[in-house]
């Protein structure tokens, strides 16, 4: 296992850090749901990637992943008398911190709605499949293909390689290298400098009650432009500088915490990062897309430097016992002075609308990233095909919900 994989693992234990996907169906298999479900278990006995499982060897080493069979209780059904669409997300959005896997026994597991009323954009009733996953056994690229093995798309799950750990003072010594090489570059204009970090918000309080998901199904063409990522920071730009300025709180800093794609082929099931992304609320739409665009094109160029890859190195080169060491003195009740970014915004794109459960077509993708002591209000952006899904996780506790979807929604449809 990858040392950025097995730190995820450990760290899952302090914070719950599952990835949920739901992909809904026109359609419900009614009495054929078990043949379904015999279908889903063949393909994935069928993937290699998804006969996965952690076996820990003990604290000197680093886990490993073996093969073994498909279980039956990989596959879970949810009120098959029949649920609603609200119903349905509620219960998932339950699962993280309710009932979170445990990677050495299963890496993801299905949780399969047979009738649900009120799907967006279906023509009669239902189904839902829910699609619960490890964080350290697949970041949202690797996510997709798994999910896509499984419901139907022929596409192959690739294979990472395996991880080189190295020598750590050889790699920690290019990486110190690499480092001041980065800061060159930085202070010679060459290289956007690193995002910085923002003072905290109302939504940047612990989250304290049963956390809600909500969501808006739009057409693609609504969110692309320039891309459905920088449509819907500029989106939550509005709706969220509104919301907090109604509360008489500053908005001058107002930053999202994006996830962006990193290399695909260093050997771990996570390559992303998170940076922090100016949300601009000041500016008028169109400088506002210009601005977020740029940060964007920044950060992407920073994570492109080859500092960057000499750290990761270093990284994968810790022994094992320190980095557990390292884990554990983890404190989850520790609170910052500031955040990376105020809210997160996730964007996911899940391919094309090629997936099926008891013969019935996908209408959409929906995911909601994790809150955490930090963070009250998250944001996923999911699209399949030309269907994008913009889900609100939120602690109702901490975020006026109905108020906040009410303004993204107006901001949308500008």
């Amino acid at each position: 296992m990858a040392a950025g994989d097995a730190q995820m693992l450990w760290m899952s234990a302090a914070i719950p850090s599952d990835q949920l996907v739901v992909y809904a169906f026109d359609g419900s298999p009614g009495e054929g749901t078990d043949a379904a479900i015999d279908e889903l278990r063949g393909r994935a006995q069928a993937c290699d990637e998804l006969r996965l499982r952690v076996v820990d060897s003990g604290r000197w080493r680093y886990p490993r992943w073996s093969r073994a069979d498909v279980g039956a209780d990989q596959f879970v059904i949810h009120q098959d008398g029949g649920v609603d669409w609200q119903d349905c997300l509620d219960v998932a959005a339950r699962l993280r911190g309710g009932d979170p896997l445990d990677l050495h026994r299963m890496t993801w597991r299905v949780h399969i709605f047979p009738r649900v009323l009120g799907v967006p954009g279906s023509t009669g009733v239902g189904s839902v499949v829910v699609l619960q996953t490890g964080h350290a056994f697949a970041d949202g690229s690797r996510g997709t293909a798994l999910g896509g093995a499984l419901l139907g798309r022929s596409a192959p799950v690739p294979v990472p390689v395996a991880p080189r750990r190295g020598f750590l003072p050889v790699r920690g010594i290019a990486a110190a290298r690499a480092h001041r090489m980065l800061v060159r570059d930085t202070d010679a204009g060459l290289v956007p400098p690193a995002a910085p970090g923002c003072p905290l918000l109302s939504i940047n309080q612990r989250p304290q009650a049963t956390p809600v998901v909500r969501t808006l199904v739009l057409h693609r063409d609504r969110l692309a432009k320039p891309t459905v990522t920088i449509g819907t920071l500029v989106a939550v730009s509005d709706a969220l500088a509104g919301y907090l300025a109604q509360r008489g709180e500053d908005t001058s800093t107002l930053r999202a915490e994006v996830t962006m794609a990193g290399p695909q082929n260093t050997g771990a099931h996570n390559n992303f990062r998170n940076v922090g992304i100016g949300l601009h609320p000041e500016l008028d739409r169109a400088r506002r897309i210009e601005a977020i665009s740029a940060e964007l094109a920044a950060q992407r160029r920073r994570g492109e430097h080859p500092a960057m890859r000499a750290e990761a190195a270093a990284s994968a080169a810790i022994p094992a016992p320190l980095l557990r060491w390292g884990v554990g003195q983890f404190d989850p009740a520790a609170r910052s002075a500031t955040v990376t970014g105020n809210t997160v915004v996730s964007s996911v794109n899940r391919g094309p609308a090629d997936l099926s459960f008891g013969g019935f077509p996908v209408l959409l993708a929906a995911g909601f990233s994790g809150l955490s002591p930090m963070m009250s209000l998250t944001h996923g952006v999911h699209g399949l095909g030309d269907t994008v899904t913009l889900s609100v996780h939120a602690d109702p506790d901490n975020v006026d919900v109905d108020d906040y979807l009410e303004r993204l929604q107006a901001a949308l449809i500008r």
